[in-house]
């Protein structure tokens, strides 16, 4: 199993609209092609995780970078792991903007913006954060 993080930055801020069609469609092709993952969405910024077959994740990887709605894609992770990390999710979401304290699993950890030095610096916090958000589910 291949995962692959990254993060980049939106051309201009998604609506809530935009973003719901944007997962829609992510998930109605990541199922046909046996992908999964978690998008996290904060500040006009992604941080997402795809894993699957190394084929297929590179080449989604390869549109997602052609995608005109984003730019400063910034790859922070790529390694072989013997099991996925989001099973069962074609495509696990979760918005950061409307994230309070009061929320489960809020941490200050949470606060650092997803475009950070931080992740390039340690690649496995990006993971980390992913995974908090998968533990809680949506």
């Amino acid at each position: 199993m291949y995962i692959l993080v990254y993060v980049s930055a939106a051309i201009t801020p998604f609506s809530e609209g935009e973003l719901v069609a944007l997962l829609q469609q992510s998930r109605e092709s990541n199922s046909r092609t046996s992908i999964t993952g978690m998008l996290l969405y904060k500040d006009g910024l992604f941080m997402q995780a795809i894993e699957g077959q190394r084929e297929n994740v590179e080449t989604l990887m390869g549109k997602i970078k052609a995608d005109p709605r984003h730019h400063r894609i910034h790859v922070v992770l790529q390694e072989n792991e013997s099991e996925r990390e989001f099973e069962g999710w074609t495509m696990g979401f979760k918005c950061l903007d409307v994230l309070t304290a009061h929320e489960p699993g809020y941490d200050d950890f949470l606060n650092v913006s997803l475009g950070s030095e931080f992740f390039r610096e340690e690649p496995s916090a990006a993971l980390r954060l992913l995974r908090c958000f998968r533990d809680i589910g949506d």
